[in-house]
């Protein structure tokens, strides 16, 4: 599972559509969109900041479990 089908999966949960994310992440409509299709390269962590708090987690939350173990 990618950050995109993450952020999306959490979004749903809540019973959001992407632009009543924009509206509590400040993060554009267009932007969730390309991130959560898997289109968007480079997402900044400012941008997954904003989204994790918008969705009530923490930013660690947002990233896929293969990259939770590395390090």
């Amino acid at each position: 599972m990618q950050i995109g089908d993450i952020i999306k999966r959490k979004r749903l949960e809540l019973g959001l559509i992407q632009k009543e994310l924009e509206n509590r992440s400040g993060v554009t409509q267009s932007m969730i969109s390309k991130v959560e299709g898997g289109s968007a390269e480079n997402v900044s962590i400012d941008v997954l900041r904003k989204l994790a708090k918008a969705l009530n987690c923490t930013l660690v939350d947002l990233l896929p479990e293969a990259d939770k173990k590395r390090g």
